[in-house]
């Protein structure tokens, strides 16, 4: 069984947030992630899990 994310609450100065990962990859399933001025590409895999990849 997995985990259960907590109940969104407003972030504070040393919380750590929760996103959705519906909310977070849109209707496409993918979101392109700037860091430290590389791109990175966060997807989701044909068997529902998700892959970074750069």
């Amino acid at each position: 069984m997995l985990p259960v994310a907590p109940s969104p609450k407003p972030p504070g100065q040393n919380q750590a947030r929760y996103l959705d990962s519906a909310t977070l990859l849109g209707p496409r399933g993918e979101v392109f992630i700037v860091h430290q001025q590389q791109v990175y590409r966060l997807r989701v895999t044909a068997q529902g899990k998700l892959i970074l990849t750069k």
